[in-house]
């Protein structure tokens, strides 16, 4: 849910923080305020003496667990993928307020809009063939770029898939680094991919099949998607789907995307 937190003082804490990193990076706002998932993160259109037009992203975490892949992950992915297209990083500023670390990033603003408004896809999208083209090869870009971070662990997988998709739990031979969090609300219609903080090694195929599931009710895009990164008509593609599958209906179980559980266990299905 994206929502601004859920208490008055977090919300508070956070404006705070907001407020002290704007005059430390020397930026003033220009557009609304848009709250993350569950309030943890704050995003805003800014501008900048230097760079223009930009965003600022403020994550937060208690001090003590102010650390780790996704802390680092908007940082790493500007160092990893220097020619994927992706909004430019400027700069960032970490501060501490009332117990939480807060971390701020300048990125450059993007204006082109997102292909949706959130990850599941609720209308068809008619993309053009360039469109495809760019971002096929900014994905073979990541799969081969080599990371030590981790997106999928197998340990996850072996508990995920009998609990979540009902089927055995296979041992993943191919892996590949991933977005890890790859939808049309985390692509522009240029396009250009948003949003790396959780970027990492993955099964082979696993941001096609995350944007394929997530697409399950737009099911001409979905064929598309089928045709257009074809990793998804493979061994290794089929396995994908149904670690996605697993990862999906596990967000389910809590409440999240309740429209797309009878689609994923269908795939599931016929994937089996």
């Amino acid at each position: 849910m994206y929502s601004p937190p859920t208490t008055r003082t977090d919300e508070q804490r956070t404006l705070a923080a907001q407020s002290a990193a704007a005059h430390a990076l020397g930026i003033t706002f220009t557009g609304p305020r848009q709250w993350g998932y569950q309030g943890r993160t704050l995003g805003q259109q800014a501008r900048h003496p230097a760079h223009g037009a930009c965003w600022l992203r403020l994550i937060s975490a208690p001090a003590d667990k102010a650390n780790g892949k996704l802390w680092d992950g908007t940082a790493e992915a500007a160092a990893a993928f220097p020619t994927v297209h992706k909004p430019a990083l400027h700069a960032l500023h970490d501060l501490d307020h009332d117990g939480f670390a807060f971390r701020a990033e300048l990125s450059e603003f993007i204006t082109s809009p997102t292909c949706s408004p959130e990850p599941v896809l609720r209308t068809e999208r008619n993309l053009a063939p360039a469109w495809w083209t760019r971002l096929r090869s900014d994905l073979d870009t990541v799969a081969a770029t080599h990371t030590t971070r981790v997106a999928v662990r197998q340990q996850w997988i072996a508990r995920a898939l009998p609990q979540h998709a009902g089927v055995p739990a296979p041992d993943i031979t191919r892996w590949a680094t991933a977005h890890g969090d790859f939808h049309f609300a985390n692509i522009t219609e240029d396009p250009i991919i948003l949003d790396w903080e959780g970027f990492g090694t993955a099964p082979l195929g696993y941001d096609a099949a995350m944007l394929y599931a997530y697409s399950l009710l737009a099911p001409a895009t979905a064929a598309t998607i089928r045709r257009e990164l074809p990793v998804l008509n493979t061994p290794a593609g089929a396995t994908a789907l149904l670690v996605v599958a697993a990862d999906l209906l596990q967000s389910c179980s809590r409440g999240d995307h309740p429209e797309l559980v009878d689609p994923l266990h269908s795939l599931v299905t016929s994937l089996i």
